[in-house]
């Protein structure tokens, strides 16, 4: 299990441990900026691939150079965030996952992406349309590090007339409570990646509705279709950052949920299972790491290192099953599973190890039905992962 060593600021699995960072981590929409770009008659592909060599070289003067050369051309300064530099980090994630690029790789590139999103803002192309709307608060979920999601959302409000308050990665819930008492705005767009922050995230939803302010959601947290938006009571929910602003601009601001508890949107929250898993974590990961040497014999010749990493996902193991619990979703733990599974095989590392963990967690929590039930599901999800080829006479693995 040592092959997930560290979480990236971004990748393939939606939601998963990272996600694309794309608006609010969903492809580009179809007849936004794929047609030949006016004056230069070069295809959007052949641009995509430009900026991804300058940004996965770490070239950041290429890239700006590159992005001046887009906007010049035409191409509307919304469609060049979301078409163009979304497409471009969607495809850091993926080279990620399928480990062709390092960890250091892809926080470069996302540095070299976030630096031409700061410089569009001087572009003439990057002039609010009709300003006036309103303003908006965006900020990560506490805990949640892939700010890009967040900060195209906010650049495409911007573009689209809105008053911005960016307040960016890891906001800490009675901060941004303090900031919407002192600035009163309209609406928070509140943005999450990781499905692991979900219960924060509704903590989060519901002061902001006690402050009389509605909140509009997204991200890979909360599900392809939003159910998990829905499911904590935000008042909005967009796929991406082009749904939010049309969303905003179509329908305007409704008035925010009355106050509600978690158990009011939750209640089997009631049978303390998500509770006391979460607050046992420390124990969980101690006793499965000491008895996967029983189960899985080759941890033994591990350096401390490898113990660490795969303490370490372990760890991410728990957390998921945390979060199924909260919102009572087998689905969030098969995923990450299957998921991890594949990135394990990518790296060379054999995802059957997973299946012991798995196993031993089970039989920490033989009380607690519905972990056991979802632990159960997510092992026969992992049995089901085929098992990288073996390589062939004189080809390496």
């Amino acid at each position: 299990m040592h092959g997930m060593t560290t979480t990236p600021t971004t990748g393939r699995a939606p939601g998963y441990e990272t996600t694309s960072e794309a608006g609010h981590g969903a492809p580009p929409e179809a007849g936004h900026g794929t047609t030949s770009d006016a004056g230069r008659g070069t295809p959007r592909d052949v641009w995509v691939e430009r900026l991804w060599e300058a940004v996965s070289d770490g070239d950041e003067y290429a890239a700006l150079d590159l992005a001046e050369e887009i906007l010049d051309s035409g191409v509307d300064a919304e469609s060049f965030l979301l078409d163009f530099v979304g497409a471009v980090q969607r495809r850091v994630g993926e080279e990620w996952a399928a480990d062709r690029i390092s960890v250091a790789q892809e926080h470069a590139a996302t540095a070299v992406n976030e630096r031409v999103v700061a410089a569009l803002a001087r572009h003439p192309a990057a002039r609010p349309r009709t300003p006036g709307r309103g303003r908006i608060a965006v900020a990560c979920v506490d805990g949640e590090w892939h700010a890009l999601p967040a900060r195209l959302v906010a650049e495409v409000l911007r573009l689209r007339g809105w008053q911005v308050d960016y307040l960016g990665a890891q906001v800490p819930t009675p901060h941004l409570i303090r900031h919407l008492h002192r600035t009163g705005p309209d609406v928070v767009a509140l943005s999450g990646s990781l499905p692991t922050r979900l219960p924060t995230a509704h903590a989060t939803i519901t002061a902001c509705q006690a402050a009389s302010i509605p909140v509009i959601v997204g991200g890979a947290a909360f599900g392809p279709d939003g159910r998990y938006a829905r499911l904590l009571g935000a008042d909005h929910w967009a796929a991406d950052a082009r749904g939010a602003a049309d969303h905003l601009a179509e329908h305007g601001l409704r008035t925010p949920r009355p106050a509600h508890a978690p158990l009011d949107d939750l209640p089997h929250l009631a049978d303390q299972e998500y509770t006391l898993v979460s607050r046992s974590s420390p124990q969980l990961v101690r006793a499965v790491l000491a008895g996967m040497e029983e189960r899985f014999p080759q941890l033994r010749e591990y350096t401390d290192l490898q113990r660490q990493h795969t303490a370490e996902d372990i760890a991410h193991i728990v957390d998921f099953l945390a979060v199924a619990l909260y919102v009572d979703d087998g689905e969030l733990l098969t995923g990450f599973m299957t998921w991890t599974a594949e990135v394990l095989a990518a790296r060379g590392v054999p995802h059957r190890s997973l299946l012991p963990a798995l196993d031993l967690l089970s039989d920490r929590l033989t009380d607690f039905p519905r972990a056991a039930a979802l632990l159960g599901r997510a092992h026969e999800a992992v049995r089901r992962v085929p098992a990288p080829p073996v390589p062939g006479p004189g080809k390496s693995a």
